[in-house]
């Protein structure tokens, strides 16, 4: 067992490290045929930030990764706040142009890119003045941007000591600024405190054990990560793969005899519909989490079926952390409104559903969801105003809607910017996505608005059918119109091959919206659908 500094235990990172070096020769970390062992991974951490630190890197200066799941991209995150840096991630799918205001707007700032990304890396730093440009390794090919404008952090790293030392910030500085997704408008920085993660922790630690074999196979910057995290705090293993990809996760799960993951609803469904799921053996998992958008009963119970009591879902914000979760025992596949809730509050977050004016609403009724925690975040970074008016009494009004039932379960309705304004009224996309899913032949659909001339929108619909099946557009319309009236049937339904989903693994319905109102001025269905479907055809976002 090798020693920690007795300050550092307290830290989220400092447990991890202390964790790693109870156990110090077991495999902590696998990437492919990589294997890191709990001592080389604890010893990489330290030697990062210390390198971090001897560039004048340290408490006030905001680290940004663009980096894959490399295992060194991994333990990166651990150092950057062992250097006492504010952290916060780049997505792969955003601009470059969105990526330099980004870092334009933080301060003082370093910029952290895995070999993969040079290019683009120098590209984003020389527009937004970053002064420290780091590579974590050399490039694959020779690429001049490489020698001229950035250094190779992981040879840094290799000549400092890994001997341990604690963490210069306090608890209650920010460590986390994290993006929201920028699904409805400009991404925001949302502040959390070193505090607040061990906070996210124990929230973890109310829906599953620690340890395990944990698969991780979206970004890192949300709750995967921090359920990897987990793993390695109980003494278990981390398994990276760079992306989704549903035949090689279903892989290596069975290789690697995967015990969790954490999938948003589009790749949970993908893994169920894939053929190889049949032949591969799942029997190892323990625990599915899933959550970041809607799910569909019909689809969650399917999951149910081939998994077993594994899965739980959970509600929350980049804002808030873990608002709610329905819990595997909670998972009943024959109480469907059950499923279609997210399930109920977790000790110490306190939920209510408000009017605009701000008044509770009763049981049953559908309003903005407000939410008071100790992991709602300290405020929106450098936007004073939007804080204010967003979170006020330590209560965050989180844009969306949804109501309560008189068991505490709570229903979401969708996001309240994403209301559909109609001339005959106000429509939420999930009441017609929730019948387009009681579907058997729809494996996935998204529903927006799309405007018009006059202001009021259009109701759009996205459908992909199940494999081997045909859906027609005329016939979608008209199963809506009858099953919930005419108010909502769609004016263009869109047959696909899968819906564009963001790089956190939720429908973009911002993409689609931009697709859809590029020809919505054509006038007619068919020029609408054929304008989408040439944007969806083979489409991944």
């Amino acid at each position: 067992m090798t020693k920690t500094p007795q300050n550092q235990t307290a830290s989220y990172v400092g447990e991890i490290l202390t964790a790693l070096g109870r156990q110090p020769d077991r495999v902590a970390l696998i990437s492919g045929g990589r294997r890191m062992t709990a001592r080389e991974v604890r010893d990489l951490t330290y030697r990062l930030a210390r390198a971090l630190n001897a560039r004048g890197l340290g408490p006030g200066t905001t680290v940004a990764l663009l980096t894959g799941n490399s295992p060194e991209a991994f333990v990166l995150r651990h150092a950057v706040q062992l250097a006492g840096c504010q952290i916060t991630y780049l997505r792969h799918d955003l601009s470059t142009d969105l990526h330099s205001l980004l870092l334009g707007g933080l301060g003082d700032h370093a910029l952290v890119v895995d070999p993969g990304h040079i290019g683009r890396g120098a590209d984003i730093a020389a527009r937004a003045g970053t002064k420290d440009f780091l590579v974590l390794g050399t490039p694959h090919a020779p690429d001049e941007r490489w020698s001229e404008t950035s250094e190779d952090l992981l040879a840094a790293a290799a000549r400092v000591s890994a001997e341990p030392f604690a963490c210069p910030a306090r608890p209650d500085a920010v460590h986390t600024l994290l993006h929201t997704g920028g699904s409805t408008g400009h991404p925001k920085g949302v502040c959390h405190t070193a505090a607040q993660q061990v906070g996210f922790r124990l929230q973890l630690l109310d829906l599953r054990p620690p340890g395990g074999r944990e698969l991780l196979c979206t970004p890192p910057a949300a709750i995967g990560g921090y359920l990897a995290d987990l793993a390695l705090y109980g003494g278990g293993t981390v398994v990276l793969t760079e992306g989704f990809d549903a035949a090689g996760v279903l892989e290596v799960i069975e290789r690697e005899r995967i015990s969790g993951v954490y999938l948003p609803p589009p790749m949970l469904f993908e893994l169920l519909d894939h053929p190889d799921l049949a032949r591969r053996d799942t029997s190892s998992l323990t625990h599915i989490v899933y959550g970041g958008c809607a799910a569909s009963p019909r689809r969650v119970a399917d999951a149910l079926s081939h998994f077993g009591p594994v899965l739980i879902q959970v509600y929350g914000q980049t804002e808030t952390g873990i608002i709610t979760a329905l819990r595997a025992e909670d998972h009943d596949p024959d109480r469907p409104e059950r499923l279609r809730s997210v399930g109920k509050a977790l000790p110490g977050v306190q939920v209510a559903v408000r009017d605009e004016s701000g008044l509770d609403l009763p049981t049953g009724a559908v309003g903005e969801i407000c939410v008071k925690s100790p992991m709602v975040m300290r405020g929106y970074w450098k936007q004073p105003e939007l804080t204010r008016e967003s979170l006020s009494g330590g209560w965050l009004r989180t844009g969306d809607l949804g109501c309560l039932d008189e068991h505490g379960y709570l229903t979401v309705a969708g996001r309240a910017n994403e209301v559909i304004n109609k001339s005959v009224g106000r429509i939420h996309p999930a009441e017609i996505e929730d019948v387009l899913n009681s579907r058997p032949d729809i494996a996935d659909c998204a529903v927006f608005g799309v405007r018009r001339s006059d202001w009021t929108e259009d109701v759009h619909a996205v459908v992909v059918p199940v494999q081997g099946t045909a859906l027609d557009h005329q016939h979608i319309r008209e199963f809506v119109r009858t099953t919930l009236g005419a108010r909502y049937e769609p004016s263009a339904v869109t047959v696909a091959a899968e819906i564009p989903l963001t790089e956190s693994g939720k429908p973009d319905k911002k993409l689609l919206r931009q697709r859809a109102q590029t020809t919505v001025t054509v006038g007619h269905d068919d020029a609408i659908e054929s304008g989408l479907e040439s944007g969806l055809d083979g489409q991944r976002a």
